[in-house]
């Protein structure tokens, strides 16, 4: 009633102003009035958008990510040597780097270096109004770049100070991975004269050597060049810079041991930043090359894949870093891993057997059983390696006994087990008995393209045993008298239905575990598949196309709050089922609003109310899932690679389903390379030309295993149509959504498509 209130109003208003109130875009929702609501009202506007949702749409209702619980206050940018064992934390605002913490949900690291600048040694980026950054290099490379304004106190009284522009860029070098040495480099691009100044936050004895500052033991934990100078009784080091002036410092996270590893120089700046560049840039060429017509999606896509070697520490995906997330956790880390598989990443197979061996949390063995199996199926039909599954046998042996051996003789389906992590009660779980057929029935389809049926059988039989099991579950707990009906995670009459699922601790767990049963595909093919997605919907469960969260603990940013990366098989299934519309409003609001501006961090969870003008909380960043939703969304709207007869084996290629419109306006291209799929690489460029009235595709289709069915799409503008399409002088058909079918060809072919503006209506 409120909101109606509020549109009749402005309606009344854009009347009395002389508007043209037919052709107005409505007034966007408050805030408040999305979080009272059951559906995701910006969501569902930025889908009334010409060319449907956008970043832009979402970047403006809130205020950025930025802070966390901690004593240093702003986010912390994880800086290493790609998956190394050391990290070193980066404060985003540019005060400090290893800062305290304070709080035993993050890990203390190094030793404490807060950073100050002018005469009054104000800390750098305090008045976040005068703060430019951080953002990264070319947008994505994880060298660290910031700009603060400070009082130039060189000026004589009274006369009013100048400005003075400090810059700073922060790295890890790629030379210390057990170290986590950090360059950082301050200069003074504008002001006559400027002070920088550096002060070890720590009481435990120091020396003094040359140029480094040692501990007790003789090891170096910052080295510096001659710009800087030591003050014992303070423990700093002072900078004065002139205008164009540097100074730098060499930070070790560990400190670094002289005697048996290289002197740290301080002064290697320039040459460990080459060294750095190229480092990381061969992490992305390695990885399948993706081009688009929108800079930030081709930053953030770079800077998550990066993130996700930020975190990885030896072979262990971890879920976070510097706080009490970094440890693995089974499907969490495995949707990480996976990710990488699916952009061809070649260092996604060392992380599988630490994955496969990973412990399994007593309450939830069922759960990571299955997801084990579901990563093994994941990374071979990727890769055919049918080598890597034959030697890895003895790891997941183990997962299919758990899944095999125990059964409830009432119900056929597995015991009780934990509700999930953070919810402890021992029900007879859905997603742990759905994710369990889907890991079974998938790793009896893997033994049989190995040629092991034998050993396939038994699987398989299980496996139509717990399916039949677990839907006769769902038809004696599921319920019809809400709408849609309501399908729980604890069966049996456990759990009762939400009506609005954030209202309670417990609906707010329903909301991300519910995406895992329906990323299981249980329920393909049936009525019941988009009850959970509408419900999800329609009862609160989504904000911007993420899952939404509210702890009812009290915990920092856990209130009013989005879990995003709980999403990931909400999106997926939305793509599925050929609903890219709603997958785009995730995919954006994820870009636009689950992630840090211009570094692409992910969190835990999320707050959706700011605390200031500056920003929201956010709960323990980085996040590797949180990574792995995004690069997960941005192949699937480019390649798609499914099992759509739900038999384990996938049979279905789709190329560009779920573009944004607004990737094919006139003049732009959208370049995909080298892209793994379930059947061999496909690589592919379409240029619009639509002034021309043509859009050219050059495909590459796989010829590995070529898909039985598939089938590429060219979502125009709106207010364009194709009107024919030719391949090699064969006319092919094209459906109303701008979908051709390509089934039967393989190799190189190039599609001429052309179009039209729709007639006017």
């Amino acid at each position: 009633m409120k909101n109606d209130l509020r549109i009749l109003h402005w309606l009344l208003m854009s009347v009395a102003c002389g508007a043209a109130v037919v052709a107005a875009e409505e007034p966007p929702a408050t805030l408040d009035e999305v979080l009272a609501a059951k559906q995701d009202l910006w969501g569902m506007a930025a889908r009334r958008q010409p060319n449907g949702a956008s970043y832009e749409y979402f970047a403006e209702r809130l205020p950025p990510l930025r802070y966390v619980n901690a004593q240093f206050r702003y986010y912390p940018i994880v800086l290493a040597a790609p998956g190394g064992e050391a990290k070193a934390r980066l404060v985003s605002n540019g005060s400090a780097v290893n800062a305290r913490a304070g709080l035993n949900t993050w890990h203390e690291v190094g030793v404490p270096i807060s950073f100050g600048v002018g005469e009054t040694n104000a800390p750098f980026g305090e008045d976040l109004r005068r703060l430019t950054g951080p953002h990264y290099e070319r947008g994505y490379l994880p060298i660290v770049q910031l700009a603060y304004r400070a009082d130039d106190h060189s000026t004589p009284a009274p006369a009013t100070p100048t400005v003075a522009l400090y810059t700073q860029e922060v790295f890890a070098s790629v030379d210390w991975p057990s170290n986590a040495v950090v360059f950082v480099q301050f200069r003074l691009p504008t002001g006559k004269q400027g002070v920088v100044t550096a002060r070890l936050e720590t009481n435990a004895p120091l020396m003094v050597a040359g140029n480094t500052v040692c501990d007790a033991r003789g090891n170096t934990l910052v080295a510096y060049d001659r710009a800087w100078q030591w003050n014992e009784a303070q423990r700093t080091l002072t900078a004065r810079l002139s205008e164009g002036g540097k100074a730098t410092l060499a930070i070790a996270t560990v400190p670094v041991n002289s005697a048996t590893q290289p002197a740290l120089q301080a002064a290697d700046f320039d040459a460990e930043k080459q060294k750095c560049l190229a480092r990381w840039e061969a992490v992305v060429a390695g990885a399948m090359r993706v081009e688009v017509p929108e800079p930030v999606v081709n930053a953030a896509a770079k800077a998550t894949l990066i993130g996700n070697f930020l975190l990885l520490a030896g072979d262990r995906m971890n879920y976070s870093a510097g706080n009490l997330y970094q440890t693995m956790y089974e499907a969490e880390s495995g949707d990480a891993v996976r990710a990488l598989a699916l952009w061809g990443v070649p260092d996604s197979r060392r992380m599988i057997p630490v994955l496969l061996d990973y412990g399994t949390n007593p309450g939830l063995r069922f759960h990571d059983a299955a997801f084990k199996l579901q990563l093994l199926a994941h990374y071979y039909w990727l890769t055919r390696d049918a080598s890597g599954v034959r030697e890895l046998k003895p790891r997941w042996r183990p997962a299919l006994e758990i899944l095999t051996r125990e059964r409830d003789a009432a119900t056929g389906l597995l015991p009780r087990e934990a509700y999930c992590g953070d919810e402890h009660d021992r029900v007879f779980s859905l997603n742990a008995n759905a994710n369990a057929w889907r890991g079974l029935r998938d790793l009896a389809a893997v033994l049989e393209d190995l040629g092991d049926p034998a050993e396939a059988q038994p699987i398989r039989i299980t496996a139509a045993a717990l399916h039949r099991a677990v839907l006769a579950a769902v038809a004696k707990s599921e319920r019809r008298d809400t709408q849609p009906p309501f399908i729980p995670i604890a069966l049996f009459g456990e759990e009762t239905p939400y009506e609005t699922l954030t209202a309670t601790r417990r609906g707010s767990y329903w909301n991300l575990m519910i995406p895992y049963v329906i990323g299981s595909g249980i329920f393909n093919g049936s009525e019941r598949e988009a009850w959970p997605l509408r419900y999800l919907e329609a009862h609160g469960g989504i904000c911007m196309g993420m899952i939404r969260f509210a702890q009812h603990s009290q915990l920092f940013a856990n209130e009013d709050g989005l879990d995003d990366l709980y999403g990931l098989r909400y999106v997926d299934a939305l793509l599925r089922r050929d609903e890219p519309e709603r997958a785009l409003t995730s995919f954006y609001g994820k870009l636009a609003q689950g992630m840090t501006r211009d570094t692409f961090l992910s969190a835990e969870g999320t707050s959706l109310r700011p605390l200031d003008a500056f920003g929201r909380p956010m709960y323990l960043p980085p996040n590797c899932s949180g990574n792995a939703l995004f690069l997960w969304t941005l192949r699937s709207l480019l390649v798609q690679d499914y099992d759509l007869d739900n038999d384990g084996t996938p049979e279905s290629l789709r190329l560009l389903f779920a573009t944004p419109r607004h990737w094919l306006e006139d003049g732009k291209t959208i370049r995909v390379e080298r892209a793994p799929t379930a059947f061999g690489e496909v690589s592919l460029r379409v240029e619009s030309k639509l002034a021309r009235g043509e859009v050219l595709a050059q495909i590459h289709l796989p010829e590995r295993n070529p898909a039985r069915q598939s089938w590429l799409r060219l979502r125009l503008p709106a207010g364009w149509n194709i009107q024919s399409a030719r391949v090699e002088g064969r006319t092919l058909s094209v459906d109303a959504n701008g979908t051709m079918d390509l089934s039967g060809l393989t190799a190189r072919h190039t599609i001429r498509c052309q179009v039209k503006p729709a007639p006017a209506r």
